[in-house]
Parts: C-alpha cells; structure tokens; sequence
C-alpha cells in the first residue's frame, strides 16, 4: 500500500492512498475462501462451491462489502495512526478507481480529505482572572413579590345583599345553556362555571351581559362566536346562553399576611418571605455563575493564533445560520438584524461560529489536560429530561438517542462544556464585583465591561404554543362539560433573541 501527501493547506489534509491489485485480490481470495463454507449454490454441494466460481458470480458483491467494511476503514485508520493526526471532521473518501475494473486486476485508488485538529497552548487556568458580578437579594425585592403574589391570589367575598348587582372585577357563578337556533349544542352547557367579569377568558360579549346581574337571575346572553373560533362548527354562528346567576363575588383586599401564605400552602408570612428569600438566591447565584463564564470565555478567547479547521466552522455557521433563517421567515429577528443584510448578518454570525469553535478547542485541550469526563450516567439524566419535554413519547425519545451517536454527541458536549467551566472557576482568580439586581440580569450591556456582550447566540424558532387543555369540571360536578362559550387562547408572542 502507498500513502502520498497530496495536500496540505492549514488543518486541511488529503493523501492519496493506492493499494496493489495483487494486495487486493489476496485480500478478496482469503475473503472468499473465509466465506466459501457457507455457500449454496444450485448444482454444487453445500460447501463445495469452487473459488472461482464464487468469483465470477459474487466477486463485485463481496469486494465491495470487503472495501466498505474492513478496508477502507482500516487504511484511514492505519494512515491517521502512523502520522499521529488527529482529525477535527469525519475524513471524506474519494474513490479514483472504476469498481468494475478491480475484479479483473487494476489497483484500488482513493484519496482522504480531512481537516486536522490544531496544535496550540491552552491557558493556564490559574492565571486567569475571572469578574463575578453579585446582587444581594433586598427587602424591596420581598415587598415586591409579596406584593404580586397577593394581586395573583386574590380573594373574593360574597355580596350578601339581596340587591347586589354584579360589576366589572366580580366573580359570578353561574349555570348556563348555550343554544342554536334554539336548540341546545354539545358542549355548550356547564353548571357552578365561575366567570370573573373583564378577565376576557370567554368570547367577546359573554362577560359584559352579566354586568347588572342580581343573584338567583336568569338571563339571556346573545353572543357571536368569532369566526376563528376552534370549534369550527361553532365559529360566526349566533347563540343564545340561558345562563342563571348563582353567586356573585367582589374582589377583597389582599393583605399580605399569614392567610396570603396559607393560601399558597406554607404556615406563615415569614415561611413565605424566607421562601421568596431563597427562590432569589438561587436565582442571583445562576445569573452569576453564567456572567462569571461570560467573562471566563471572553478571557479564553484572547489567543487567535491558531487555525480553525474549516470543517468545523462550516457545520457551526450552518447551524446558526438554519435558525437565523427559520427567524427570518417567522419575521422573529431583532430589530437591529433586521436593518442589516443578509451578507452583513452572515458576516456577523460566520464570526460567531469561528468563536464558538476557537472556545470549544480550547476547553476541550483544558478538559483533556485535566481529564474532565462525562459519565454515562450524566447523559442518561440529560436524556431522560429532555424525553419528558414529551408526555407519552418519553420511550420512543430514549430510543431515538440510542439509535444515534450523534444526537448523543450533541446531548455530551454542553455537559462537558459546564463541567471545564466548574474546572476553571475553581482554579480561576474569581473576583465578586457588587451589582444591583437590575444590573445582574441585564441583557443589553455587559455590565463589568460596558461593552455587548461578545458572545451573541442565534435565534431559535419558539414551536407553536399549544393549547391547554379543557379544564376540569368542579368537583361536585364531575359530569359538566367544558363551555364552549370560553374562547381559545391567544398565540405567545414569538421567542426573542437573547
């Protein structure tokens, strides 16, 4: 076998490989001679089928399979090893040779193309200097939670005068028959359904005709369905709701005290301000932690010395760049890409690639120096919370990861990336700097350096929000189907841009 250089540009590598056809049909001999016992053929003995008889019928057959499955691989891994290369992309073959003519004695040639890894120093992750912004969590912060909470959780009180009319905020219980033409729909009826008044969670129209109502009334409500409305037989069609009004309810004030946090399942106010207390914690530590990195890979990124293989950046920028279009479509791009053009954003996101993979070469070289590994075990949690991101296709998304190394590849390398970057905040000069919580979570300014964030991560198309589900009957009242006075819920605005 002959192996010549035939290329060398950068990290880009291509060799000529040419194999003897003598090499070749010794090979294709011993092959067929490993498989002769087995062969049956009309007219021969089992097992006693001639070589050459094997040749002529099955010989493309079984060379191809003896190219494909042992020699090929074997030659790029033979010509990798004896050259210590270490490849950054999976090598691409470029067969010279015309198969048909490798059976009667020519010489199997093929070229190798493939990118290398580069040879460069990593950082000594003890000599960097890595700022960490911090927020304490204030009072203020509590007060105003506390304050949130107490309007999400608002209580109402019964109007027990006999006179009391509902109003616009009050919450009215009500029976009701939706009709057609003066016959009743399916699913269109619903006992003790509770209706607050201008909250807009049914159909225009609906809420506003119980506005003046005495408890124990029946009333008329005429109503239009939309004519987007879901249930198709239902959209634009004008319907009558005999509805009877129940209970009538007005807001109560919402203190914050112990019956506020009782509300919300803990003993006491000061259980709810320690819970909120936390909940912020954890909240300023992991904002933290990912500006402490930001700054870590900003610190990382000063050495571009080294070339990046070509492969690798391709495949990056064509990953950004398939979701930068999907947000082109969907009209979803921030406002300031959508002043440049598509060759200055191209431009803009090819420099995001060449960082994206300059930093993971770099933290791959301090992980393998330090020999950071990712257990199966840790892939195996990552995929099972990723599988029940899909209720009843949980088995069919683990199955999907063990079928594809890729995918696994792809689930391994944030994990490995997290665990480097633990590695080098340990060993990291790491220096708090005191911020305020505003400042922490800020987005349109690094706030250590006053600059944009370096790091800018490519849109992702949001999936269409899907609709909840039909919301149960109350308890006592197990058989009452869903209204369909209750309109559908309005799409999610689009996902943004971090």
């Amino acid at each position: 076998m002959q192996v010549t250089e035939k290329a060398n540009e950068g990290l880009s590598r291509t060799f000529e490989v040419v194999i003897p056809s003598r090499d070749l049909q010794a090979r294709l001999d011993a092959k067929i001679n490993e498989i002769r016992p087995q062969v049956r053929l009309k007219g021969f003995r089992p097992g006693k089928v001639p070589a050459a008889h094997i040749k002529k019928v099955f010989g493309e057959s079984i060379l191809g399979d003896l190219l494909n499955d042992e020699l090929l691989p074997q030659t790029i891994d033979s010509t990798l090893k004896e050259r210590s290369i270490e490849p950054a992309s999976q090598p691409q073959v470029d067969v010279k040779s015309d198969p048909k003519e490798l059976i009667g004695g020519s010489d199997f040639t093929f070229e190798i193309s493939l990118d290398i890894m580069p040879d460069f120093e990593a950082p000594d992750p003890k000599k960097l200097t890595v700022q960490r912004p911090v927020a304490e969590v204030e009072d203020a912060q509590i007060d105003e939670a506390l304050a949130e909470l107490a309007s999400e959780s608002k209580a109402y009180k019964e109007k027990s005068a006999k006179t009391a009319k509902a109003a616009e905020g009050d919450a009215v219980t009500i029976d009701f028959v939706g009709k057609l033409d003066g016959d009743a729909f399916e699913g269109g009826s619903a006992e003790d359904a509770r209706v607050v008044i201008g909250d807009g969670a049914f159909i225009p129209g609906f809420e506003e005709q119980l506005i003046g109502a005495k408890k124990g009334e029946e009333r008329e409500l005429k109503v239009t369905f939309p004519e987007d409305y879901q249930a198709k037989h239902l959209a634009g069609k004008e319907a009558v709701f005999e509805t009877t009004i129940k209970l009538i309810e007005a807001p109560a004030e919402s203190k914050i005290d112990d019956d506020l946090a009782k509300r919300l399942g803990l003993e006491s106010l000061d259980s709810l301000k320690d819970a909120l207390k936390q909940r912020f914690e954890r909240e300023h530590a992991g904002q933290s932690r990912m500006r402490a990195k930001r700054s870590l890979l900003d610190s990382l990124d000063t050495n571009k010395d080294f070339d990046l293989p070509p492969s690798m950046v391709d495949q990056e920028f064509n990953n950004i760049w398939a979701q930068v279009s999907q947000a082109i479509e969907a009209d979803q791009l921030d406002d300031e890409d959508k002043e440049k053009s598509e060759d200055e954003l191209k431009a803009e996101y090819k420099d995001i690639a060449e960082r994206r993979v300059r930093l993971g070469l770099v933290l791959a070289k301090i992980g393998q120096g330090s020999n950071v590994e990712v257990t199966q075990e840790e892939i195996s949690r990552a995929i099972n919370q990723e599988a029940q991101r899909f209720p009843g296709q949980e088995q069919q998304v683990v199955e999907f990861y063990s079928k594809n190394p890729n995918a696994v590849a792809q689930v391994r390398a944030p994990i490995y990336e997290e665990k480097v970057v633990d590695y080098v905040l340990e060993l990291a000069k790491v220096e708090d700097v005191t911020v305020s919580r505003d400042a922490l979570f800020s987005d349109e300014d690094d706030i250590l350096t006053g600059k944009k964030p370096a790091k800018k991560k490519a849109p992702a198309k949001k999936a269409a929000a899907k609709k909840p589900a039909a919301k149960k009957a109350p308890a006592n009242k197990a058989a009452a189907k869903k209204p369909a006075a209750k309109k559908a819920p309005a799409k999610k605005a689009a996902a943004k841009k971090k």
